[in-house]
């Protein structure tokens, strides 16, 4: 196959050059691209060299991939990397890309993504392509949205990594469903897609309450906290209000402290140790977005004995309710508890959660289905 070059929209997609090897070692000392894609680390300059040369000449020559630079059509600084890299038999392609450092911010790979896929229908008469980044990779995420792929779902242990992680995201791209050059598309700047994006593509953030005279943080679930959450979900009112399993081991407390991580790298929900003004482990508190509402989520919240009857749990709610509304964009949050379970229903309407009434055989618990009292508290309740 022959090289080409693009231009399209801003950007110039050419074949690779041996004077691009500085460039390409420097953008790959970024952290970013080092986590999330598959270049060697530490990255030297001879693995620079070797991709700009033989790597990208041979997948030109043998017809195994298209990789193009990525760079300004007018100065002809490197921005990027963007191609094919893999084409099968069947007429699919896969995408891979990484924008440099100086480059981010403006769009770049949204273009260039979008100018290799006309490019790969119009001219190689490929039938679809296809996209894989390691679940918790939103920016890539978004880029891809952007460029118009259809995020199908999530392939798990898709290859291994070097991180704990090796599920990955997947979507496809036909031919006609790429969006017009300048047009904002899908996911576009401002959209709810984007802002969580960027909230989800960053470490999970710890929030601040207060409660009487002191302080709680609310923040990610440590090695330090999981005595205290196996002693909190041994304890009878916890079994007997939750599905916490029964006997509670710490290897139980251990995968709910992994299923929090994944679950924040997917984007899903947020999960959040309440720590005392000494970081003693004080409660848990969950807000999980619902996958058929964009703008609705659920709470759940369990306090640990010893902190009972404190004010804890309401003061947490209220903060993590309002990080709810104005950092992911809800308009209303719901809390649900099985009926007579006073003690959840007074931190509920204490943190302003309006009563709605009771849902018959709303939920499965422990082997049957049981009525559950229903709440809520929408964005304007805040203000």
């Amino acid at each position: 196959m022959e090289p080409v070059e693009i231009i399209e929209d801003g950007v110039l997609l050419r074949p690779w050059r041996e004077a691009d090897a500085e460039a390409v070692h420097r953008a790959c000392q970024d952290p970013d691209i080092q986590r999330w894609t598959t270049v060697p680390r530490p990255y030297r300059p001879e693995h620079a060299h070797g991709f700009v040369t033989e790597v990208s000449g041979r997948a030109w020559a043998e017809g195994t991939g298209a990789p193009f630079a990525v760079c300004d059509p007018a100065t002809g600084d490197l921005l990027g990397s963007c191609g094919l890299i893999s084409i099968d038999q069947a007429g699919t392609g896969e995408v891979g890309y990484w924008t440099a450092p100086w480059a981010r911010g403006r769009g770049v790979m949204v273009r260039a993504t979008r100018a290799l896929a006309r490019w790969s229908f119009d001219s190689l008469g490929l039938r679809r392509l296809i996209w894989h980044a390691e679940v918790g990779n939103h920016a890539s995420r978004l880029v891809a949205l952007r460029a118009g792929f259809r995020v199908d779902g999530r392939l798990r242990m898709a290859h291994p990594t070097p991180h704990r992680g090796a599920d990955t995201w997947i979507g496809s791209l036909l031919p006609g469903e790429v969006p017009a050059p300048g047009s904002t598309g899908p996911a576009g700047p401002g959209t709810l897609a984007a802002r969580r994006a960027a909230v989800f593509g960053r470490p999970q953030p710890v929030l601040f309450a207060t409660a009487g005279a002191g302080e709680l943080r609310l923040r990610p679930m440590e090695e330090q906290d999981l005595d205290a959450v196996v002693q909190t979900c041994r304890d009878p009112e916890s079994i007997r209000w939750t599905t916490v399993p029964d006997p509670y081991e710490r290897d139980d407390a251990q995968g709910y402290r992994i299923h929090g991580q994944d679950a924040w790298a997917r984007g899903d929900a947020a999960h959040f140790v309440i720590a005392d003004a000494d970081d003693r482990y004080a409660g848990s508190l969950d807000l999980r977005l619902s996958p058929a509402d964009a703008l609705v989520a659920d709470v759940g919240f369990m306090t640990a004995p010893a902190a009972r009857g404190r004010g804890y749990m309401p003061a947490a709610l209220v903060a993590l309710s309002a990080w709810g509304f104005t950092t992911l964009g809800l308009a209303r949050i719901e809390w649900k508890a099985n009926v007579g379970n006073t003690a959840s229903r007074r931190v509920a309407e204490k943190a302003g959660f309006t009563f709605e009434g009771t849902a018959r055989a709303g939920v499965q618990h422990r082997g049957e289905r049981v009525d559950v009292w229903v709440a809520s508290l929408l964005s304007k309740d805040l203000t």
